[in-house]
């Protein structure tokens, strides 16, 4: 074409400019009438598009189809590159008749559920560049909507694979008799469609699992194909992208089911996700799911560092979220067997962060207080782990140590925890005594519940508190017990010169304080009346009889 026909300079968002005819290019651009329509005398005019959807390649092809009045092959390879620009300069009816060429695009984007796989894949991966338009236009969701028919009926096909989650055994054995061979080939057809799709961004990501939730496609290959994304994409992106990535697959892996994301894949991601900034939201929904799966978690996966900048050694208040979560979500429904096992899990993860010199007593009593206690038919474990961590932290506080204590539950404590706390001197007075009362208690339930016992009426083995003179009784009187229970006489026999010892322990201490005292009256000088001295023994006023 003559120069002197190419009176119109066209600058591409910076990346290229051309020279084309005004009156040609017009004669199908709606937008480009309005700009260039009043005559302005100039020989030459110049335009700037800075958000040129598909940049100058895609400039070039509208250029064709206006030189060629109107002609062009539309292909999947350039619907969606076709479609945006004739949008984006108003090629419509209006300007060019049956020449538009958004008319021109409308029966091939009508026959979208009928192209081949590839084709698909192609516009899908041409709609990102230019989402919005495509989104308006409904490409996108036509060509995701395929895609997801396609593959449901391809699940439906191989049903053993689809439905099995990866850790079922019959997802690791066989739905049949087929060889381990057979397993594999279906296994691959069930996953053939990851690598093709893992192309795509987080944002088409996010949509084709919609789409896939709504057709009801299998949530547990669904799950499979979000982790595979993740990993695939994560190492490659900037940081900025890595955080995207997490968020739209921890937020679609929370809209499957549960039961269909592994325990142990989800802590996969947690570790990632430590050291990145995502949202808030998307990390409260992770820490979610793992709470609704605790049962099925190990002690490795708890044993997760604390943030940057923390003193204690374990990310304790993380596993705090955790039970929180458990509790309240689908744990609250969950069977006592469930909730006995998160309760041994946590006997274990508070054994081992008991050592940490940083954790504080606050923190380490959530944990012993965290479930119910139903949740726990033994409490040895428990018991043995505040015993380290009072061992450890010897510099608390009276009060401190009495909080930790008053957590133990005295009655589900085996024998032989009893005896050791009774002479444990990490715990209190006062806790002595109540495991002291808790065993002396049980002895007698089982002295009286066995066959043949009898005790004589005059002096029988009793147990009485009162309260308002903050005095307990212990009565024990001569007990006939039979030949073979006589280790249960030697217990009681020993736990009552315990008592006495405390007893002992208590009035010496009480002497002492009271002598400390006048002391200091008399060295002030002040001639009232001490005060009533505050019981800083913690165990109560003992008689024996």
């Amino acid at each position: 074409m003559a120069e002197a026909c190419c009176d119109l300079e066209a600058d591409i968002n910076g990346d290229e400019t051309f020279l084309v005819n005004k009156r040609i290019i017009c004669s199908f651009s709606g937008r480009l009438c309005k700009l260039l329509g009043k005559p302005t005398g100039a020989k030459r005019h110049k335009v700037i598009f800075h958000d040129f959807p598909g940049g100058a390649e895609n400039f070039e092809l509208i250029a064709r189809f206006c030189y060629n009045n109107g002609k062009i092959d539309i292909s999947p390879s350039n619907i969606s590159l076709l479609y945006s620009a004739a949008e984006f300069m108003e090629m419509n009816g209006f300007v060019s008749g049956n020449c538009n060429l958004l008319e021109k695009t409308k029966p091939c984007i009508e026959e979208i559920g009928y192209w081949t796989w590839p084709d698909l894949l192609v516009a899908l991966k041409h709609c990102q560049d230019f989402q919005q338009v495509a989104t308006s236009s409904g490409i996108l969701e036509k060509c995701l909507d395929s895609i997801v028919r396609r593959l449901v009926i391809t699940s439906e096909a191989s049903p053993c694979a689809s439905t099995s989650s990866p850790d079922s055994s019959g997802f690791r054995l066989s739905c049949d008799t087929r060889s381990t061979e057979s397993l594999k080939s279906s296994f691959s057809r069930v996953n053939w469609w990851f690598e093709d799709l893992s192309v795509l961004n987080p944002d088409l990501i996010e949509l084709l699992v919609k789409s896939m939730v709504s057709q009801k496609y299998n949530h547990v290959i669904i799950g499979r194909f979000l982790l595979y994304y993740q990993k695939s994409n994560f190492f490659t992106a900037s940081s900025d992208g890595k955080c995207r990535v997490l968020e739209v697959v921890i937020d679609m892996l929370y809209t499957l089911d549960p039961s269909c994301i592994p325990c142990k894949s989800l802590f996969g991601i947690l570790r990632v996700v430590q050291g990145l900034n995502i949202s808030k939201s998307s990390r409260s929904k992770l820490e979610s799911m793992i709470g609704s799966q605790m049962d099925q978690a190990t002690l490795d996966n708890l044993l997760i560092p604390s943030p940057y900048g923390a003193s204690y050694l374990y990310d304790v208040n993380l596993v705090l979220r955790f039970l929180k979560a458990f509790l309240h979500g689908e744990g609250s429904r969950s069977s006592p067997t469930r909730t006995k096992k998160v309760a041994s899990l946590m006997d274990l993860y508070i054994t081992e962060v008991a050592p940490d010199p940083c954790l504080r007593s606050s923190k380490f009593l959530a944990l012993v207080a965290a479930l119910p206690d139903s949740a726990r038919d033994c409490w040895d474990e428990l018991y043995h782990a505040i015993d380290f961590y009072l061992k450890v932290h010897a510099g608390l506080s009276e009060e401190e140590k009495l909080k930790i204590c008053c957590a133990l539950n005295y009655e589900k404590l085996s024998s032989d925890a009893r005896i050791h706390l009774s002479r444990n001197a990490n715990f209190s007075s006062k806790s002595a005594v109540q495991a002291l009362i808790s065993q002396q208690s049980k002895l007698k339930n089982l002295l009286q519940g066995t066959k043949n016992t009898k005790l004589h009426t005059d002096s029988p083995c009793k147990f009485t508190e009162t309260r308002g003179s903050e005095q307990i009784v212990l009565y024990s009187g001569k007990l006939d017990v039979p030949p073979d229970h006589e280790n249960l006489r030697t217990h009681l026999q020993g736990m009552q010169g315990r008592v006495i010892e405390l007893e002992k322990l208590c009035k010496k201490m009480q002497n002492q304080m009271a002598r400390l005292m006048k002391s200091k009256v008399s060295t002030h000088g002040t001639g009232r009346t001490a005060r009533s001295l505050p019981r800083l023994c913690s165990c109560k006023n003992i008689n024996l009889h």
